[in-house]
């Protein structure tokens, strides 16, 4: 058969394209670095992320060592009986520690019951004119409690500030503990500048502010200035909104129900700012100004086991309540069906 002159010859099945080739090879380049930077980014974040960790970790330590009570000989709470698997009931009070604050009053008192099942809790805001009366003291006001407390275990026992903070603690325990018929294992204090330094770490909380509130008293340097609507207010701000009681001019008075609203509204939105991406990243200077400014009659370990119980707890995770009662100067008389409500929501929150 004669060759036909226009055929061509075969491809080589092996044989590659050199410009299909040189496009490959173009492409891997171009990947390659990309790929490479990608890797040093990821790795620049995790090392940044370990470093972090290990900050927050060693201001934690730090933290929970100046906040828990100092008695090397105190017996460790099993794991059976902690605030890991047992609910547990709080008694959480604030102080004015200004040079011209309110001495040892504590003008903030709440009890809180914390579920380690349910991972939730309900926070009973109690005025600071409410008159108690329970079995075994003498009626007062409730915010009097810590501050004769101490007085009688410095005066009249000698006892150094410490223990006497500590058997002050214990009196508004057990004065708390009668009242709402539940054992109060807890107590701690935060003052006012702690509450302040909170909300300035996390860059400010968002808050409703109920009316117009100005009020200024150059005895104690107090000077609140905070127009109405929705707000951001920073730390100093914030403890204005919750202090707030009334107005030079008479005109926009407040009362302890609008001060206990107050002050769960900023706790709410304190929780929730803390949870949140922006507040994880400033962790560490919540974690210092927590550290400096607050108390607690708990074991260290029992610290960092609430801390691991409870650190994803939000706003709605908590049933905010207050104890309602009657205005006849100077106390606040309390509402018996809110006391029945308050004891009944505590007690089931303990049972649950």
């Amino acid at each position: 058969m004669s060759q036909q002159p226009n055929s061509l010859p075969p491809r080589s099945s092996g044989r590659k394209s050199p410009s299909t080739k040189s496009g490959k090879e173009k492409k891997s380049k171009k990947r390659r670095p990309l790929l490479r930077v990608f890797f040093f980014l990821l790795f620049g974040l995790l090392l940044t992320a370990a470093a972090l960790i290990v900050v927050v970790a060693l201001k934690t330590s730090d933290a929970i060592d100046t906040i828990a009570v100092n008695d090397p000989e105190a017996t460790p709470v099993p794991i059976t009986e902690s605030v890991k698997q047992k609910p547990v009931a709080f008694v959480l009070m604030g102080i004015d520690s200004r040079d011209h604050g309110g001495g040892l009053n504590t003008d903030v008192m709440m009890v809180a019951a914390f579920n380690p099942v349910t991972k939730k809790a309900t926070v009973v805001a109690i005025p600071r004119d409410t008159y108690v009366d329970v079995e075994g003291y003498r009626a007062r006001k409730a915010n009097r409690f810590y501050a004769d407390s101490y007085v009688v275990a410095t005066r009249d026992k000698g006892m150094k500030k410490e223990a006497a903070d500590l058997e002050a603690k214990k009196a508004v325990k057990e004065v708390m503990g009668k009242l709402f018929d539940i054992d109060i294992k807890y107590a701690s204090m935060i003052n006012f500048q702690g509450f302040s330094d909170v909300v300035d770490a996390l860059g400010g909380v968002t808050v409703n502010v109920d009316m117009r509130m100005k009020y200024k008293d150059t005895r104690d340097g107090t000077n609140i200035d905070l127009q109405p609507g929705i707000r951001e207010l920073d730390g100093k701000e914030t403890l204005d909104f919750v202090r707030y009681r009334k107005s030079n001019d008479g005109k926009n008075m407040s009362s302890d129900f609008d001060r206990n609203r107050r002050q769960t509204e900023v706790i709410g939105a304190i929780v929730d700012k803390l949870v949140s991406l922006g507040g994880i990243t400033k962790i560490g200077s919540v974690i210092d100004a927590v550290g400096k400014n607050i108390s607690a009659d708990m074991q260290r370990q029992e610290i960092t086991r609430m801390i691991e119980t409870y650190y994803s707890v939000r706003s709605s995770d908590i049933e905010f309540l207050s104890l309602e009662g009657v205005w006849r100067s100077p106390n606040v008389y309390v509402d018996e069906a809110s006391l029945a409500k308050v004891k009944a929501a505590l007690q089931a929150k303990m049972a649950e």
